[in-house]
């Protein structure tokens, strides 16, 4: 008997991985063996705790609700060496669940929302990203998803597959040594901000996140865990419920809940948990109570809009400092004609464009007719009788799609071709927006 560590033997294939794909769900109340493993692969990936089985099942009682599904990529024909994980734990995971995004005008866009993509260190630059990223997203456009998303931990990896920054996130502190004096005082003490246990945030997470996201452009939909997130009972890090979260609720002139925020005092300064606010005066109501908390010097939040109302509202506008901006929202456009059709337009208008797609989904010449609003898209033939007007990437139309960024500033990065003068001028006139984008999800 040898106690030398025995080597793996790996298959001779270019490609020796299987993917398969199954739904996070309980099986007679139970985590399966292969979501349990599935889940530790993940927790390896983003350094979190081992999940426990307690934690496990907790983990899938809200994917399930999401209709999460997970692949994993396996590999095949090998063994493991002794003392190390099996085959049948993933060497890369990802997964998806579809809810909806806010594209201007009252419209809910099916998306296809991509997480917990993860490749073991021992196996990177091998191809399973592309491979499970190129299945996945072939599989939604075939289903008739019109458009991907993600959040990204790392900002320089999906681009190369079509995704574009759509929304940033702001990590902002707001100084309250002299509480918040507001320029129009009124507009911040419209209704009343009555204390609550942090525990009925969860109940009224739903329906009030909902009301946000019907209204704000550039929101996405929330997985299960932000209930619990919200209101201080865990999350993907932890289950364990936190003891120092608090909540206020803001009520309108009905009496009816239209806002709340949760919140973490750390003194002297309070860190917010999370902050929805269904109307303009409810934000302004919830930041004034903060403003008010006695031995509290400043509050921080990490997913404050680019453009903050709040900013604007107060006298003193230098105690509001924005300390970091990052990308946040992705978004990959799989229906060129679909897509563009859904949202809406500034003026009316017609220009022809030609996509670039590295894989293919959202490629062509397509002619965009915008009347009242609403777009006609169609596709050309790309056989040389139709001329495009401006040309671009899949990944730049993408990030034109919410108004994040203007044609003339992608123009000026050598990321967009004008083909016929004055193209880029009607491009950013066509997707103006009112008001910038804004997404409260992370996934």
């Amino acid at each position: 008997m040898s106690n030398a560590r025995e080597t793996p033997t790996r298959s001779p294939r270019s490609f020796p991985y299987e993917l398969r794909t199954f739904p996070s769900r309980l099986v007679d109340g139970e985590v399966p063996e292969e979501v349990a493993k599935w889940q530790q692969a993940v927790a390896l990936g983003f350094y979190a705790d081992v999940p426990s089985l307690e934690i496990s099942t907790k983990y899938v009682q809200c994917e399930q609700a999401d209709g999460r599904m997970a692949t994993g990529a396996y590999l095949i024909d090998s063994q493991a060496p002794v003392g190390a994980w099996g085959v049948d734990y993933p060497v890369a995971t990802y997964a998806y669940h579809r809810k909806t995004l806010n594209v201007g005008g009252g419209t809910l866009l099916p998306v296809h929302q991509i997480t917990a993509v993860t490749v073991r260190p021992s196996h990177r630059r091998r191809g399973l990203l592309r491979a499970m990223m190129s299945t996945d997203l072939a599989q939604a456009k075939a289903a008739g998803i019109p458009m991907a998303a993600l959040t990204a931990s790392e900002s320089t990896i999906y681009g190369r597959f079509g995704f574009g920054v759509s929304t940033h996130a702001c990590d902002i502190e707001v100084s309250t040594m002299r509480g918040l004096d507001f320029i129009v005082p009124a507009a911040a003490s419209v209704g009343v901000v009555e204390v609550a246990d942090a525990s009925v945030v969860g109940e009224l997470h739903n329906e009030l996140f909902a009301r946000v996201h019907a209204t704000t452009l550039g929101s996405i939909g929330r997985q299960d865990m932000y209930r619990l997130l919200a209101a201080g009972q865990g999350n993907y890090q932890s289950m364990e419920p936190a003891k120092n979260v608090r909540a206020a609720l803001h009520y309108d002139a009905h009496g009816a809940v239209d806002g709340y925020v949760t919140y973490k005092p750390k003194e002297p300064a309070v860190e917010i948990v999370d902050l929805l606010a269904a109307s303009d005066s409810a934000y302004l109501a919830l930041w004034n109570f903060l403003g008010s908390l006695d031995l509290i010097e400043s509050v921080t939040w990490g997913m404050a809009p680019e453009v903050d109302p709040l900013e604007w509202a107060m006298a003193a506008k230098r105690d509001y400092k924005r300390t970091t901006t990052e990308d946040h929202l992705w978004l990959r456009i799989l229906d060129t004609p679909s897509a563009l059709a859904a949202r809406n337009y500034a003026v009316n208008g017609q220009l022809l464009i030609h996509v670039g797609d590295p894989l293919g989904h959202a490629s062509g010449i397509f002619n965009i007719q915008v009347l009242h609003g609403k777009a006609t898209v169609t596709r050309c033939p790309e056989d040389g009788t139709v001329v495009a007007e401006v040309s671009m990437g899949v990944s730049e139309l993408s990030s034109l799609y919410l108004g994040t960024v203007s044609a003339r500033t992608f123009a000026a990065a050598g990321r967009l071709r004008e083909d016929s003068s004055g193209a880029v001028e009607r491009l950013d006139a066509l997707f103006a927006t009112s008001e910038a984008a804004h997404c409260l999800t992370s996934f």
